[in-house]
């Protein structure tokens, strides 16, 4: 193969094969020997690394790979340790995997800038991508908390990300579930199908998918006389769940049958290996339902504005749905709060002697 790359030297030795070195840029005498031929799916990334002064082999890892001191090197380190978080237990695969995302498009642009790479190429890359506005703030994001964990490690004291203002002004994130997109459901498909059982399960416990996937009997339990269902959400930092197994929620999951240990089955009868699989499989019966841009979210959210439409505080509702801020469950009871308030309030007027 010939090739003809800036500072490449190719030697024959006496054996007949061929040697290839690589002149370090700005460091004339220092020569790097490389551990790969032109034929290597590796070799440019090991050519290029050679060229700045950095050996590697062929199998290193991402982050052995990456300029030590750049955007790429520390994307490698986040990954990795993000990774181990999650057989931990201590982050989620969809965190995971949503952060691989972003720092897949952060690398592709910025690999090799310093870490401390000024905020408006973070700006760019944002706007890049406005005409998807919430993946845009996701990527802003994730580079923010990137550079949040670099921080507490001592890796970084810059954050190129913070203060940056989100472009997504929208729509307050997944669609909330009306009365009747319930209903429209529920006419599409009856109790007794696997879709039923999941719309019965998403609102009458208000779980998240990553933990729907996981809902089985082995989570039920008798309190006080009670059935009910008990289980630890997968988020971080989530506080334990524990509530009553209502009727509804107790026929739909005795309707369908199967072996399978969660309630909730693919069409092979096993469990959903992933929160994803089964939000794109709810989202296509979503749509088969003629319902457009709904999703298990969105139903989460319906259970928390019907829980404070019937007067529940925001502390039961911080109980049913895991949180353990109660300013996360206000966003459900403020309006209606503040509705009782002027209603009670103008009742005071309604006697007036005017």
């Amino acid at each position: 193969m010939k090739i003809n790359l800036p500072g490449l030297l190719i030697e024959k030795l006496p054996s007949g094969n061929l040697r290839y070195r690589v002149r370090v840029e700005k460091q004339a005498s220092k020569r790097i020997i490389l551990t790969v031929t032109p034929e290597h799916p590796q070799f440019m990334e090991v050519y290029l690394a050679a060229r700045v002064g950095i050996k590697i082999e062929p199998e290193a890892t991402a982050e052995e790979r990456a300029i030590r001191g750049s955007v790429g090197w520390l994307a490698a380190k986040h990954i990795a340790a993000l990774e181990q978080d999650v057989k931990s237990g201590a982050a989620s695969p969809l965190t995971l995997k949503k952060r691989k995302q972003v720092m897949k498009v952060l690398t592709e642009r910025y690999a090799d800038y310093s870490l401390a790479m000024p905020t408006s190429k973070v700006i760019e890359l944002r706007d890049e991508f406005s005409a998807t506005p919430a993946w845009a703030d996701s990527i802003v994001e994730g580079i923010r908390s990137m550079y949040r964990w670099a921080a507490e490690r001592e890796l970084s004291d810059v954050n190129p990300a913070a203060g940056i203002r989100r472009i997504d002004q929208g729509k307050g994130g997944a669609v909330p579930w009306t009365a009747d997109d319930l209903r429209k459901y529920r006419n599409k498909f009856p109790a007794g199908t696997t879709q039923h059982l999941a719309l019965t399960i998403f609102m009458f416990t208000a779980c998240r998918i990553g933990d729907a996937i996981l809902l089985g009997r082995q989570h039920e339990t008798m309190i006080e006389g009670v059935r009910a269902i008990s289980w630890k959400p997968r988020k971080k930092g989530s506080a334990p769940v524990t509530i009553p197994m209502l009727p509804p929620l107790y026929k739909a999951t005795r309707a369908v049958e199967h072996t399978s240990k969660t309630y909730l089955a693919n069409s092979k009868g096993e469990p959903f290996a992933t929160p994803d699989s089964l939000g794109q499989m709810f989202r296509r019966w979503c749509r088969d339902a003629g319902l457009e841009n709904r999703s298990a979210h969105g139903i989460r959210k319906a259970a928390g504005h019907l829980l404070a439409q019937e007067g529940c505080s925001q502390y039961q509702i911080m109980t049913i749905h895991g949180h353990t801020s109660a300013k996360t469950s206000e966003i459900y009871t403020k309006g209606v709060e503040r509705w009782k308030m002027a209603r009670d309030a103008m009742a005071m007027l309604e006697h007036m002697n005017w």
